[in-house]
């Protein structure tokens, strides 16, 4: 596997990257790819049954879910972005990526996770309004706001990509790059650059400070004051009901949280150990598998629109109309 290089102005200007993935002996590349594969269609399964059920359902025609089933979409795409050169590279001994698919795939991948940073930030405030301020919920929470929250945590990711990479494609990458990872992230690409990406990292620390600090602010403070007013609730079925509401939620943003900030906080030559793959694995592959099954085994109405979706889909028109009768 040789990088292909072209002459540019004297210059030996990079056309493809090597992606060195999970280097292990073929018949454990079988297995890798059986279990990924297998991981990925599922996540896609239980996304888009999520994505259904709350578009079927009139009793999920709620903020909470309106949010979730954004969530559920970003997730699809956001193992998308990944999973298929993943799997692919387990199958091929050419494990190289052109410049530009390279950049796409990080293009997306950046969007993705920055808009779920702030979209869980977004699903943080619902439930503190919802919880601290219960009367005022349908007044606060209308659907014309939770539209513009939903599309400003997609306008912000976009547009936080897009500044990123301004500044990571015109970065010179010579020689046979080989990327220690199994996809194109920001670190891995910024040690593989033969010319100065301090200006790059200046901007990408930058805006993964505001990406991930703000929205972790508002996380912080929404959990900490419903925090403080379920302990006010003076029965243990009150505050347990209340607690239902958002405990979901609350380990969802945990899982996020703690395996990305464990991985973008540390220094970019923390790359260069294979260990940092399994903890990518875990956020890029493992959390959006476990997100779905999180939120249903935790909430009997998404439990319970999701039975009545798949019995609907199983049933004909007739079956229906008995049930729902």
């Amino acid at each position: 596997m040789v990088a292909k290089v072209l002459e540019v102005d004297n210059r030996t200007v990079t056309t493809h990257f090597i992606l060195l993935g999970f280097p292990t002996q073929p018949a454990l590349q079988l297995l890798l790819f059986s279990i990924f594969l297998s991981i990925y269609l599922l996540t896609l399964l239980e996304n888009l049954l999520i994505i259904l059920a709350i578009r079927s359902d009139g009793h999920l025609h709620k903020p909470m879910y309106f949010f979730l089933s954004h969530l559920s979409f970003l997730e699809m795409w956001y193992v998308t972005v990944i999973s298929p050169k993943m799997l692919a590279d387990f199958l091929s001994y050419d494990k190289s990526i052109s410049f530009n698919g390279c950049m796409t795939q990080l293009y997306f991948f950046v969007t993705f996770v920055c808009t779920e940073y702030i979209l869980l930030a977004v699903m943080a405030f619902d439930r503190y309004v919802a919880i601290c301020n219960p009367l005022r919920y349908p007044v606060i929470m209308t659907n014309q706001l939770c539209s513009a929250l939903a599309g400003g945590c997609w306008f912000c990711g976009l547009m936080t990509a897009m500044i990123k990479m301004v500044f990571i494609a015109r970065l010179r990458y010579c020689g046979t790059p080989q990327i220690n990872h199994y996809f194109c992230d920001i670190s891995p690409l910024l040690n593989v650059s033969c010319e100065d990406s301090s200006q790059a990292e200046l901007v990408d620390f930058f805006l993964a400070l505001m990406v991930i600090a703000v929205p972790l602010c508002v996380v912080v403070t929404s959990y900490a004051t419903i925090l403080t007013t379920i302990f006010r609730i003076p029965s243990a079925q009150g505050r347990r009901k209340a607690f239902s509401t958002c405990a979901s939620h609350l380990t969802v943003v945990i899982l996020f949280y703690s395996t990305t900030l464990f991985t973008y906080a540390r220094p970019k030559l923390m790359y260069a150990y294979n260990s940092n793959k399994v903890v990518s694995v875990l956020y890029t592959v493992i959390v959006p598998l476990l997100n779905p099954i999180i939120y249903c085994l935790r909430n009997r109405e998404v439990k319970a629109a999701l039975k009545k979706t798949i019995l609907c889909k199983r049933s004909g028109p007739l079956e229906d109309e008995t049930l729902n009768s």
